[in-house]
Order: C-alpha cells, then sequence, then structure tokens
C-alpha cells in the first residue's frame, strides 16, 4: 500500500497571567518568554492540513532522519513503527 505524507498546522490558543505594571510590558514578557514561564492555560484550536503527497520508503527514511535526528541510530523496523496504517477490514 503506498504510504502519503500529509502535513498539518495544528494551533492552540495559549493563556498566561503576567503580574506587571502595563498590558504592554506583559506582551514583552510573552515575547521573550523562556521556558520556565508557567502556561495559565491552553486550548486545541484547530488543525489545517497544507498538503499530501505520496511518498516512497526511501523518502520516508530520509525525512524521518532529516526530522528526528537523535533516533537516526534507530534501524529501519524501529522508525516504520510511526507509519499509521488504515485497517479497511475493520471499518466495513
Amino acid at each position: 500500500m503506498p504510504k502519503f505524507l500529509v502535513e498539518t498546522i495544528s494551533m492552540h490558543r495559549l493563556r498566561y497571567v503576567i503580574d506587571c505594571e502595563t498590558a504592554d510590558g506583559a506582551r514583552d514578557e510573552v515575547v521573550m518568554a523562556d521556558a520556565n514561564m508557567p502556561e495559565f492555560s491552553q486550548m486545541h484550536l484547530d488543525e489545517i492540513i497544507t498538503s499530501t503527497r505520496e511518498i516512497d520508503d526511501a523518502e520516508y527514511l530520509r525525512l524521518f532522519d532529516e526530522d528526528n535526528g537523535y533516533l537516526s541510530g534507530w534501524d529501519d523496523e524501529q522508525k516504520f513503527k510511526f507509519v499509521h496504517k488504515v485497517d479497511y477490514d475493520a471499518q466495513d
């Protein structure tokens, strides 16, 4: 069965509560925030498909290593475990 690469953009609404003198200062804190700034809450809004194309196994492995360099030492069998397989028999 062919493999398809589906690329998406996922959008979340994040909220922060900032104890600050001005609204401008609060916005600056969010823009300049480090990873330690606590989120007040978040909500997933949408996921938009930006492109879809067929890929072969060689391109899959190339993209896997490119996107997940820290896992590039894995063997091909481990890497292919990230492919979602549609079970058409279960849909009947």
